[in-house]
């Protein structure tokens, strides 16, 4: 055994994963699109996209295949284990439905003569003390993943069953208090997000009630296409899509966004066969889809696709910038189609704009510039506050696995 002495809890036994449970791996038939069906009777077929990191239970699935498939394939049934054994290897789901798993799948079966409760083994297998022995012995590989070898090599505790029901009602505890108090910073998070809109939003209401009174002291009302170059993405052709940096960058929606507005653009993508373009300090809006109304800069002179538009003033793209962002609800709102919203050139172009005096126009950005940076430190105090619950989980979890909860 490789458990340390310190951590030898009196008591308990400690196993070989492999010997404490059966160990499988899925299969997919191929090509895969023969085998999938509309059949209500069909086969579930389990994918990663069925299980959010979030939920603890697989109960359905979006794809079913056909039973002639079967013999290619891994069958589970409902109280089985399935560990992702790729991408985020690791993950485990109890099964709550039965199907069918590919070879992105391991299924942990139960052994009759070995007592496990089952949100005991789920907590052990979300556990610091088991993914750091999945992520030293994956160490090295070019690819990381889980195989059954590996994964039956590791070792975990069993102690007996009336303590396995005490751990776990204890991490239910201490779990279901660090969800509320995560639930709270949350709130808080998104508060702070939809108080700066808001404070955006009411500057330029404002501002429209104080134009009419402005008028003949400089003050001026444009339509967005009277006074910015708009220029609506077209994308290119896709055999001309890359990702090794071939050609030029190619923003061609949310993806290449980044996590915040303003954070500016970033490059995933790219055409050898470049369209409309765009340069580098440019205000990039997504005019299609459910993600209409998102907004970034351009980090760098690039290629648009379809679903974005670009638009420059170059009198002072920061007040530009500041007025998008308040009117994004506007935006969406203002598309058209019977699916997703679609925004037109004429749309945007048709905008009201307002121009206040270049002063006044310094003196809102640099109001609205202070609260932006108010609200990102507020952001990242609670960004702060979540990785130290997440943490704390963690410590619970390794506590919990080495006899010290």
């Amino acid at each position: 055994m490789m458990v340390r002495q310190a951590h030898i809890q009196k008591g308990w036994e400690y196993k070989k994963l492999g010997d404490a449970m059966h160990i499988a791996r899925g299969g997919s038939p191929r090509p895969i699109k023969q085998y999938l069906t509309d059949d209500p009777n069909g086969l579930n077929w389990i994918k990663i996209g069925d299980a959010t990191e979030s939920n603890k239970y697989i109960y359905k699935t979006k794809e079913k295949i056909t039973k002639d498939g079967l013999h290619k394939t891994r069958f589970v049934e409902e109280g089985d284990f399935l560990l992702s054994n790729s991408m985020s290897f690791g993950r485990p789901y109890i099964m709550k439905t039965t199907g069918c798993i590919h070879d992105g799948w391991l299924v942990l079966k139960e052994i009759e003569d070995i007592d496990l409760d089952k949100d005991f083994l789920y907590h052990l297998l979300c556990s610091p003390y088991l993914f750091e022995q999945f992520d030293k012995l994956a160490a090295g590989s070019t690819v990381r993943n889980l195989n059954i070898a590996l994964v039956s090599s590791v070792e975990i505790p069993i102690p007996p069953l009336a303590e396995q029901k005490r751990i776990v009602a204890k991490l239910d505890e201490c779990f279901e208090a660090i969800h509320i108090a995560r639930a709270n910073v949350e709130k808080n998070l998104n508060n702070a997000k939809e108080l700066f809109q808001s404070q955006l939003n009411q500057i330029f209401s404002q501002l429209a009630l104080s134009e009419a009174e402005g008028k003949g002291y400089g003050w001026v009302e444009k339509k967005l296409g009277e006074v910015c170059e708009i220029s609506m993405g077209q994308s290119p052709k896709g055999t001309s899509y890359n990702q090794n940096g071939e050609g030029v960058p190619l923003i061609n929606g949310p993806v290449e966004f980044g996590k915040n507005p303003f954070s500016k653009t970033v490059k995933s993508k790219f055409t050898t066969e470049p369209t409309k373009m765009c340069k580098e300090g440019d205000l990039i809006l997504c005019v299609r889809g459910s993600t209409t109304g998102r907004i970034n800069i351009a980090g760098f002179e690039a290629c648009i696709g379809r679903g974005v538009a670009s638009i420059r003033y170059s009198e002072n793209q920061i007040w530009l910038n500041y007025y998008i962002r308040a009117k994004r609800n506007e935006i969406y709102n203002l598309g058209t189609g019977s699916t997703f919203p679609n925004v037109s050139s004429k749309i945007l172009s048709n905008l009201s704009f307002p121009i206040p005096p270049f002063k006044i126009q310094a003196k809102l950005v640099k109001l609205i510039d202070k609260l932006s940076s108010q609200t990102q430190s507020l952001e990242s105090n609670y960004r702060q506050e979540l990785n130290a619950l997440d943490e704390l989980k963690k410590s619970i979890l390794q506590k919990a696995f080495m006899g010290e909860l």
